[in-house]
């Protein structure tokens, strides 16, 4: 159980670290440079902003689904009447990721 902790910590500094090296070259200070701002910036910005809200809500309901799955199955086979608890449960974690839709659809609407 341990090796799981040991390389999920790793695994999302990596995911922190590339999101902030994406950003980068957005930044204000960037565009502080330019006087004017082109409709197409705008537009970009609103992508990213979309794809990284969708992205990052899919990537970890995905991770949060593993461990409920992994754990809701043992739970199942050890007691069958779990079965209502554990697809609550999985419910809960799939709602991040239609949350995630949802703050790109409000993105992309602005």
């Amino acid at each position: 159980m341990e090796m799981k902790g040991s390389i999920i910590l790793p695994i999302l500094a990596i995911l922190v670290v590339m999101v902030f090296v994406g950003l980068v070259p957005i930044s204000p200070i960037a565009q502080a440079q330019s006087k004017t701002t082109s409709s197409s910036d705008a537009g970009s910005s609103k992508l990213i902003g979309a794809g990284l809200a969708f992205g990052l809500a899919g990537a970890g309901a995905g991770i949060g689904l593993g461990f409920v799955g992994a754990a809701g199955l043992a739970a199942i086979s050890d007691n069958p009447k779990m079965q209502s608890r554990v697809f609550i449960f999985v419910g809960m974690v799939e709602s991040i990721a239609i949350y995630g839709i949802v703050m790109m659809f409000i993105i992309l609407g602005q």
